[in-house]
Parts: C-alpha cells; sequence; structure tokens
C-alpha cells in the first residue's frame, strides 16, 4: 500500500514509519523537520522537506499518489496556540485543507489523522472520558484538533474519503522531544540523568493517561487494516500524577533529586483519563505496556542519548 506520513521525522509518526516499512507498504514522508529529526526518518521510505502549508504538497501527491493519509505534522504546543491562535490555524487547521484538496485530486482512499482525547475534552465531567462525553476544549490547539475532525467528515461524505481521528492519551516513549512543551517524561528524564533538578509545575496532583508509543503504533497498525470511520480514543483508562511519574523516574534514573515544585500553569486540566472501549470493539486494540516498563524503557533511550551527547 501507498502511505504518506506527515510529521515522519517526530516522535511518534517515526516509530508508525518504521513498523509500515516493516511490513512491506510503499512510505512517503512530509516533513519540514522545525520539530522532527533527520535521525528518525527511516531511510527506505521517500522523503520531501516541506511545510504542510507549501505549494509544493501538490507535487508529492501528483508523484507519489498515495492511498492513505497518516497525518501528524502539527503545531503542538498548546501555550503557543493560546498565544498565536492564528499560526495554529494555519499549520492544524489549513495544512489539513492543504494536504485533504490534493489528496481527493489524486486518489487518496483513507486518512489516519493524531487526534487529541485530552484538549479535545476540557475539563472532564466523567472518568474515563469516552468518546459520547462533551467536546469542551478550552485551548485553539484543541479547537483546532475537533476542527479537524469536523472537516474530515465533510471529506468523507463529499467525496468517500474514510478517516479514523485517533485521539492519543499523554503519549510517552523513545524519541521523544525534551524540549518541547508536551513531553513531561522525556523532560524530567533527560534532567534526572544529566543530574539537573526538574521543576513539577504546582502541587503535582494533576493527572493524565500515559500511553506509551509501541503501543499506538499498533493501533495506527490497526486502524489502517479497518473499514471504521469516526474519533475513537486511544489511551489506558488508568490516571498517574505527576509527582508519581516523578517519583518513578527518579528512581529508574538513579538520581536523589527532591521533589520541587513551581507555580502550576494556568488553565492546566487538572484530570485527563480516557476510556478505550470503542478501540477494542472496532480495531481489537488494548494497550500492553504498563507504564513501569514503558519508564524504563524509556529512561534507557534517553541515558544512552545523553550518553551519546557527553562523550
Amino acid at each position: 500500500m501507498k502511505i504518506l506520513v506527515t510529521g515522519g521525522g517526530g516522535f511518534i509518526a517515526s516509530h508508525i514509519v518504521d513498523a509500515l516499512v516493516a511490513a512491506g507498504h510503499q512510505v512517503s514522508i512530509i516533513d519540514d523537520l522545525s520539530s522532527g529529526r533527520r535521525e528518525n526518518l527511516n531511510p527506505r521510505a521517500q522523503f520531501y522537506q516541506l511545510d504542510v502549508q507549501d505549494a509544493a504538497v501538490a507535487d508529492v501527491f501528483r508523484r507519489e499518489r498515495p492511498e492513505v493519509l497518516c497525518h501528524h505534522a502539527a503545531q503542538m504546543d498548546v501555550r503557543r496556540s493560546v498565544a498565536d491562535p492564528v499560526f495554529d490555524a494555519r499549520v492544524n487547521l489549513l495544512g489539513l485543507l492543504n494536504l485533504l484538496e490534493h489528496g481527493r485530486q489524486h486518489g487518496l482512499k483513507r486518512v489516519l489523522f493524531a487526534s487529541t482525547g485530552g484538549a479535545i475534552y476540557g475539563e472532564q465531567e466523567t472518568f474515563p472520558a469516552a468518546e459520547t462525553h462533551p467536546l469542551a476544549p478550552l485551548s485553539p490547539y484543541g479547537v483546532a484538533k475537533l476542527a479537524s475532525e469536523r472537516y474530515l467528515f465533510f471529506y468523507f461524505m463529499t467525496y468517500g474519503i474514510s478517516y479514523a481521528a485517533l485521539r492519543y492519551a499523554n503519549v510517552y516513549g523513545p524519541r521523544q522531544n525534551p524540549h518541547g512543551e508536551a513531553g513531561v517524561v522525556a523532560i524530567f528524564s533527560e534532567k534526572l540523568l544529566r543530574g539537573e533538578q526538574p521543576i513539577i509545575n504546582g502541587d503535582g496532583t494533576q493527572t493524565r493517561d500515559y500511553v506509551y508509543v509501541a503501543d499506538l503504533v499498533r493501533a495506527n497498525l490497526a486502524a489502517l487494516q479497518s473499514d471504521f470511520t469516526g474519533a475513537v480514543n486511544l489511551g489506558t483508562g488508568i490516571e498517574t500524577d505527576v509527582n508519581a511519574l516523578f517519583r518513578h523516574l527518579r528512581g529508574l534514573c538513579g538520581s536523589t533529586a527532591p521533589e520541587r515544585h513551581g507555580p502550576a500553569k494556568p488553565g492546566e486540566q487538572r484530570r485527563s483519563v480516557i476510556d478505550s472501549a470503542l478501540a477494542q470493539r472496532v480495531l481489537s486494540w488494548r494497550p500492553q505496556m504498563r507504564i513501569e516498563d514503558g519508564l524504563r524503557d524509556t529512561v534507557a533511550f534517553f541515558r544512552e542519548r545523553v550518553g551519546r551527547l557527553s562523550s
């Protein structure tokens, strides 16, 4: 199958590319490398260094004619979306529309879209949140993800392009960027391994649903083979607070850093956890990695990375 992956040099999508290539698919990548890394690019995939908003995206679709678009390229910093909602919309909405417009003209049949299982629900009313939970995003980032899902529905109804909007919980694992807003596991791991002091925002009792990247790779492969169209949650259904996460990582890193707290982030959700029962029914998917094991593998990756950079 011919598959175009956007953001294929990034954390999650690079793992997906590796799995697609290993499964024998013909994969091409669009990534502007603004946050993705060249070292993450699979050498067996055709790479185009482009922004998803670029007019040259048309040439990629004309040349590659992908049957499937796996769309992970995004402006994913919630704080930046609040500070600059216009930029967020340009990347996350106009970028998607640029891809869909060229895709429909060149035989695109299906879209796997990286949505959000946290920001799209806002402050949850029930725990864990199912797909039927009210959608009340509190940031332009979350609004853009919701609007993207609505655009995908339009393209399905109008042009017959099926889609799976994969609402990810908080993803962690090897290759996560420790210098961005979206990766507390990576940030804490690298700081602890470097002997630096991580700062926990607020009292640290805020919870998240942490799902390991390899589990999401399996979900994407399942969605590729499925005829399911719509939105589906991908998480563990288990809440872990930041204090507990810090203690896990401190032990794995062999650190004695104290548990130090800073100011709370304004508007941060207190609890976020999603119900993935629908994914079990329509994708035969459930998470397999326990957080203790996933954190161990993630710390091992960052230990090797820190050692390589310091040698």
